[in-house]
């Protein structure tokens, strides 16, 4: 699948941001609004002129020299006895800093008609391109016309990483705000929340799982399958996709060609179904399909999700039944 790889270590916070004008963003690990890397650090913000991606741009990046980095590394740390603003705090190995400096200050653009929710992949680099790690950042529901700012942080590289040069906008991806997936711990209107995972591959064949929860406060019943329509990168409809139910003789993969069957689920229980595809390419052009509108049910509340679907010239897709979550559907299952 045509997305770029999450590198680890990198920090996992994720920025959830609302916007309903032109406005500034939170910033990540209390980090400063202006891009600084806070008390002891000296580097300053550099302009950056680069185009946008999507809607986004990097406005500047803070990187420390190698004198100051190689200082904050060689700070020692607190004692296992010392405690700071009331915290104990451990000894980092080897002289660990608590964070690098690196930062972006970006800003997010929505020039449509309707409220946006950008999630944004964030690399950082080498002088000669290579990644060192990477942030995913969500700023939620930009409304049309607005513009919001925010700063995106490097936090800790991992002991001889490389000096990183550059920041770049890596991958963005833009739903309805109203079809965003729920962010963790909350459970949307519908009282359904619908997220899709990374997914697996092998010999040219994917399979991404769809997740449901009932976040809700009544019983939920699924009988059938998902109902998918397959979007665009400008949210359009793709044309010339067969969406199959069941594997549609695509590949034989546990529980995709299960009969269909109820599903009552409690609150806090999970379902789950999956989609299944080639990759291959033959005659023709090949198609990719970023956004999968899906709903639940037929006539509940749509949910985007983002999950890049590389059909190449197959025109075909798969889905499975909805079960239960823990009976299994993919790949080597």
């Amino acid at each position: 699948m045509r997305r770029p790889a999450l590198l680890l270590p990198a920090v996992a916070a994720v920025l959830l941001l609302t916007a309903c004008g032109s406005e500034h963003s939170g910033t990540q690990d209390g980090g400063t609004q202006d891009g600084g890397f806070g008390a002891g650090g000296s580097a300053s913000p550099s302009p950056v002129d680069r185009p946008a991606v999507d809607g986004v741009r990097i406005t500047s990046v803070t990187i420390p020299s190698a004198s100051a980095s190689a200082s904050r590394s060689a700070s020692p740390s607190p004692s296992p006895n010392e405690s700071a603003g009331g915290v104990r705090a451990e000894r980092l190995p080897g002289g660990l800093p608590a964070d690098s400096g690196v930062s972006a200050a970006y800003e997010v653009v929505n020039s449509t008609a309707d409220a946006l929710t950008y999630t944004v992949l964030f690399d950082f680099t080498t002088s000669t391109g290579g990644v060192m790690s990477n942030q995913k950042v969500t700023v939620r529901s930009v409304g049309a016309g607005r513009t919001v700012t925010g700063t995106v942080r490097l936090g800790t590289l991992v002991p001889g990483a490389s000096r990183v040069t550059t920041v770049k906008v890596a991958e963005v991806t833009r739903v309805p705000a109203d079809e965003a997936p729920s962010e963790p711990g909350v459970c949307p209107p519908s009282g359904i929340r619908v997220t899709a995972d990374d997914g697996d591959s092998a010999m040219g064949l994917r399979v991404v799982g769809l997740l449901l929860e009932n976040c809700g406060t009544k019983d939920r019943t699924l009988d059938g399958y998902p109902r998918l329509s397959l979007l665009d990168d400008d949210l359009q409809p793709v044309r010339g996709v067969e969406v199959m139910k069941g594997s549609g003789g695509i590949a034989t993969v546990a529980g995709f060609d299960d009969p269909p069957r109820a599903v009552t689920l409690k609150p806090g229980e999970r379902a789950s179904a999956g989609l299944m595809w080639r990759n291959t390419t033959g005659f023709g052009d090949a198609v990719d399909v970023p956004y999968v509108r899906v709903r639940a049910t037929a006539g509940a509340a749509p949910v985007t999700v983002t999950p890049h679907l590389d059909l190449g010239t197959t025109g075909k897709l798969g889905v499975s039944p909805w079960r239960r979550a823990g009976e299994r559907t993919g790949i080597g299952s």
